[in-house]
């Protein structure tokens, strides 16, 4: 690292936040466990929430409630999750130009730190829900970072752990991808967008760049990690 880089990541004020589901993983992995593993119910309660009868938190901790798995078969599972081939090298260029990379989910804290273990990834720092076995083959869920002004009623509020963050460090380069992400990317600085996020930002003129794959996010958070802010 040069010394007009490391000047510049010391005073870029920036670090990342990600979403999990769906884009740091392939696949949304409740949704993998409730398909594999949940007892009847759990679709209802989809509903539910997409109608916005529910808020997401009930949803998840209906839907945790109706699993039906040993430990042993969840860690199974969790084994075949893939990432997103481009997120190791992604975070390895946000700490050479030292900025922080959190992973901020309304999923499963459990999983999701299974998943990015196994891929070498476990020293990430992960918010999210807290999943505690009842017994062999039943769980609940716990949501140590609700918050009561959550206008999504979410078992984590992303828009408080941005503010936290923002307060930390000054700016947050937000990272999702559909519908659990809209709120906060109103309040981020900067988000690199795909799949639904992408028409959200564009329909409310969020200043944001769309990406498929963590290599392009890679080069989008170079631009901006070096203060080259043009990408909106």
């Amino acid at each position: 690292m040069n010394d007009r880089i490391e000047f510049l990541a010391a005073h870029t004020g920036w670090m990342v936040q990600s979403d999990f589901d769906g884009t740091i993983s392939v696949l949304d992995v409740t949704d993998t466990l409730l398909t594999r593993f949940g007892m009847p119910g759990w679709v209802e309660l989809e509903e539910q929430w997409e109608r916005g009868e529910i808020g997401s938190r009930e949803c998840m901790k209906g839907q945790v409630a109706l699993l039906d798995m040993s430990e042993d078969e969840l860690r199974a599972h969790l084994d075949t999750i893939e990432i997103d081939p481009g997120f190791a090298g992604f975070v390895d260029t946000a700490r050479a130009h030292g900025i922080q990379v959190q992973v901020v989910s309304d999923g499963i804290g459990y999983a999701i730190r299974h998943v990015l273990q196994r891929h070498g990834l476990g020293h990430l720092d992960v918010v999210a829900n807290r999943l505690v076995q009842v017994d062999g083959r039943r769980w609940r869920l716990e949501s140590p970072w609700a918050s009561a002004r959550c206008q999504r009623a979410s078992g984590n509020c992303k828009c408080e752990r941005l503010a936290e963050q923002q307060g930390l460090h000054g700016r947050v380069l937000y990272v999702g991808d559909s519908t659990s992400d809209f709120c906060v990317s109103h309040k981020a600085d900067f988000v690199l967008a795909k799949y639904k996020l992408i028409a959200h930002c564009e329909q409310h003129g969020i200043a944001h760049a769309p990406f498929e794959t963590f290599v392009e996010a890679t080069g989008l958070l170079e631009k901006v990690a070096l203060g080259l802010e043009v990408l909106a």
